[in-house]
């Protein structure tokens, strides 16, 4: 046996020992209890970093001590394979977006099993294989023929450069997250997936999800976003090209209808759309309106731009009212009817709007109904009582809601409604690499599903990225094929499908994987929901709607019983570093530095000062990432995994360290010289004993409910118990617990030490430790003792004693004795277990 541990060498010997047994996996059949662990899936984009390390970490040593408590544990790995990062590749380094992402997803396999992760490789998948994406083909026709895929024009984000719709996530500050073009309003046919058949289930099934993070459930609630208020229309006053007559508008606040000053339609609306067609100035402010993503954060953050139409809307209160209507390229057609009245005096974007364009700001709320005449000279959204708004003065806000609603419907212009954010889900994407949609357009027969017995639909190799836009519009061949209903020339889909689909139900998949079919239900339904699910949180929104959405579809169509895919989830922090700038606005790599005498840090290739920046998430743009290669070189496995279970809650983000990584490592070398310890076979170490039992409950605990630093922190005070405790039996059980405790989270080095000590089989295949709850109990309790109410001394003594040895047992304390001077005590104050306080 080395005096030292070596990872240079147990890590590749039991990740080989693990993979010939087998030992991770899944067996569908198997009679033990099921838990299916799962970390969010990487995007293979050539290397791993420390944040995907930190994520399955978390989500091994979960899945390890599943295994250690006797269940049948699902744990796989794929990838999410398709997108734009490869069709930029295949035009920047001139390769195959396959061929790219295929050497990537190798690379990254190889990094992960050499981190040791117990992991069910059989079940590999990555979602750019047609033996993946058929299935999913399989399914979409299974949604056009429950009448969840629909068809409609669309306003979408637009990329001129990439030449493809963009998600509004993919919108940065206006432009393209890829290209760095200004995006661009740009109505496009498109697919969608009716996700909004499910806005109130959705809704309501937050509330079972009591193990997601309440942050989570709140984020999708308010992006789900229902609301109730007054759906109206605006008579039109004048002749109005187009023949159109009123426009419809929602509001959530009816109570503030006396403070409108205009009425804006968005760019897109019918209205704006036919005044542009006799004049080009309409047109042209139309498509510099248009110049801007569509995301609500895009349309809130940019210069608020009108266009003063000529037309009037009438007020439904006053017809001798007019309301100037406004082009505004703050009103999206995607959301709402399209249209809005502006009341800017209790609204932020309608302040800002009419303060622009100099239009009357009226104050219809106040925080109380003598407010009424007090200048408005800052937006007001909060609630209160309504003034100056003739028969609602001195209603409170809900009041006055209440009573427009009542007076609109019994007039019949208007009707209370609840209303949504959510719309439909828009899954058309411009791109080649994507999963193709199974449809063939046919000018006789319309849409029409690719036949079940030509899927998948297999995107061609041979196309070509020479210039922007999608290939697959350009392929000589690949488009051109017959109707399935009628066998007249048609053409094939071009479009493919949002990779939020691909995600959608691929841990379905992992849990069932037949040739034939999608999955089969009853193999899926021994391991779904998935027990516990793990990855970042900016995916709290869209992959996990879409997901829970995709399982309520499916179990509307009867294909599984289940509707929630994920039972608990966990959102982890990131891992940080330091950013670096040298004197010219570089950023510069951690390698790029060095630290002189003093703590200056110098560029090591010019020998310039380097300005220290702030603590933020890795990331390639600011170069402080840190490569996880050379660590695991140097430090091994179980060092880099330690690290990241130990200096930080989960939940939040934690800064990458050289110390933090070696005060790891020395734990690693800690355990490994306690099994070179002298061993003993005869006595009994009470205290030992019951140290041993709290961490084997304290661990437990700690990992169940994942505050796995916590787990660290109780493990690193039994090893320095053990440390201390002389030879003997209790002490060699100690160390050979220590080691199942320990296993989870530092594998390869629990092995290592299982085996040299004999014992048999793996360790990967033993049983958690017991505790027994009596060892838990303190017989022992430390008191305080107190002379004339300040604590003098403190005394140990068996729990439950007496009254009378209790102060018996103070009063011969030498301290007091001191403080009494010989004398007797007036007075001796008892609390039982806790404090003798003694009056002199």
């Amino acid at each position: 046996m080395t005096d030292r541990f070596d990872p240079a060498v147990a890590d590749r010997r039991w990740q080989q020992r693990w993979a010939e047994a087998g030992s991770f996996h899944a067996d569908s059949d198997s009679a033990k209890p099921k838990a299916y662990v799962l970390e969010m899936f990487p995007y293979p984009s050539g290397r791993i970093h420390m944040g995907h390390v930190r994520n399955y970490t978390m989500g091994d040593v979960l899945a390890r001590f599943r295994r250690m408590q006797g269940f049948e544990v699902l744990h796989p790995m794929g990838w999410d394979a398709f997108g734009m990062p490869a069709e930029n590749a295949a035009m920047e380094k001139k390769v195959h977006p396959g061929s790219w992402t295929r050497a990537n997803i190798a690379a990254m396999r190889e990094q992960l099993q050499r981190i040791g992760f117990a992991l069910d490789w059989s079940r590999e998948l990555a979602t750019c294989e047609p033996d993946y994406y058929g299935h999913e083909q399989a399914l979409f026709l299974d949604l056009m023929d429950a009448g969840l895929v629909t068809r409609k024009e669309s306003e979408v984000n637009w990329d001129p450069v990439d030449m493809t719709v963009l998600a509004n996530e993919q919108v940065i500050d206006g432009k393209g997250w890829r290209s760095g073009a200004t995006v661009e309003r740009k109505k496009l046919s498109q697919w969608f997936l009716k996700i909004t058949d499910f806005t109130e289930e959705l809704l309501e099934g937050l509330n079972e999800l009591d193990q997601w993070p309440d942050k989570v459930r709140l984020m999708q609630q308010n992006w789900i976003g229902k609301s109730q208020g007054l759906q109206f229309c605006f008579r039109l006053a004048g002749t109005v090209p187009g023949g159109h007559c009123d426009i419809e508008v929602f509001t959530t606040r009816p109570d503030t209808i006396f403070g409108a000053s205009f009425v804006a339609i968005s760019p897109g609306h019918p209205i704006a759309e036919a005044l542009a067609e006799g004049r080009p100035e309409v047109a042209e402010f139309i498509a510099k309106a248009q110049s801007g993503g569509t995301s609500a954060a895009e349309v809130e953050t940019a210069e608020k731009l009108g266009f003063d139409t000529g037309l009037e809307a009438i007020h439904p209160f006053d017809a001798n009212w007019r309301l100037p209507v406004w082009i505004a390229n703050f009103v999206l057609m995607d959301y709402g009817t399209g249209a809005l009245y502006g009341v800017p005096g209790h609204d932020v974007r309608d302040f800002e709007f009419a303060s622009k364009y100099r239009l009357p700001i009226r104050r219809v709320v106040a925080a109380d109904g003598d407010g009424a005449s007090a200048p408005i000279t800052e937006p007001e959204p909060e609630p209160g009582v309504a003034v100056n708004s003739q028969f609602l003065d001195g209603l409170t806000s809900e009041q006055a809601k209440a009573e427009v609603i009542r007076r609109a419907e019994t007039a019949g212009w208007g009707k209370g409604k609840t209303q949504y954010r959510l719309r439909d889900w828009g899954v058309s994407r411009q791109r080649y690499w994507g999963t193709p949609i199974p449809v063939i357009h046919c000018d006789a027969c319309g849409p029409v599903g690719v036949p079940r017995d030509q899927l998948p639909v297999v995107l061609p190799e041979d196309v070509s990225f020479d210039v922007p836009g999608n290939p697959l519009d350009r392929h000589p061949s690949w488009t051109r094929v017959e109707c399935p209903s009628c066998g007249a020339p048609a053409r094939r889909e071009t479009d493919t499908l949002d990779t939020f689909v691909d995600s959608s139900w691929y841990f379905i998949r992992f849990a069932s994987q037949p040739e034939n079919q999608p999955f089969d239900r009853a193999e899926a339904e021994k391991w779904l929901p998935v027990g516990q699910y793990i990855g970042g949180v900016e995916h709290a929104i869209l992959h996990l709607l879409y997901a829970r959405f995709w399982m309520r579809a499916l179990e509307r169509m009867g294909k599984i019983s289940i509707k929630e895919p994920f039972k608990g989830l966990f959102t982890q922090g990131m891992v940080t570093h330091e950013t670096y700038e040298s004197p010219d606005g570089r950023w510069l790599n951690p390698d790029e530095i060095e630290i002189r005498e003093g703590g200056t840090l110098v560029e090591r290739a010019t020998g310039a000062e380097v300005r220290r920046g702030r603590v933020e998430k890795m990331s390639k743009s600011k170069k402080n990432t840190v490569d996880p290669e050379p660590i695991l070189a140097r430090y091994g496995a179980d060092a880099v995994r330690w690290f990241m279970l130990s200096d930080s809650p989960p939940e939040r983000d934690l800064e990458w360290s050289e110390s933090g990584i070696e005060g790891a490592a020395r734990f690693v070398q800690r355990v490994w010289r306690l099994i070179r310890s002298p061993a003993g076979n005869d006595g009994e170490d009470i205290a030992l004993a019951k140290k041993l039992h709290r961490t084997i409950a304290a661990v437990g605990e700690a990992i169940e409910g994942l505050q796995f630093n916590k787990s660290v922190a109780a493990l690193y005070e039994l090893t320095s118990a053990i440390e201390k405790a002389k030879p003997s039996a209790t002490r060699d059980e100690a160390i050979r617990t220590l080691l199942l405790l320990v296993a989870p989270g530092a594998p390869h080095l629990a092995e290592e030490a299982w085996a040299t000590r004999g014992e048999d089989g793996m360790i990967a295949d033993a049983a958690w430790p017991s505790f027994d709850p009596a060892m838990l109990v303190d017989d022992e309790v430390t008191i305080a003792v107190q002379v004339n109410g300040k604590l003098r001394e403190t005394m140990t003594a068996p729990r439950g004693i007496s009254r009378e040895d209790a102060e018996a047992r103070a009063l011969a304390l030498p301290k007091v004795q001191s403080q009494l001077g010989g004398g007797s005590p007036r007075k001796v104050i008892v609390v039982p277990d806790r404090l003798v306080n003694i009056v002199a």
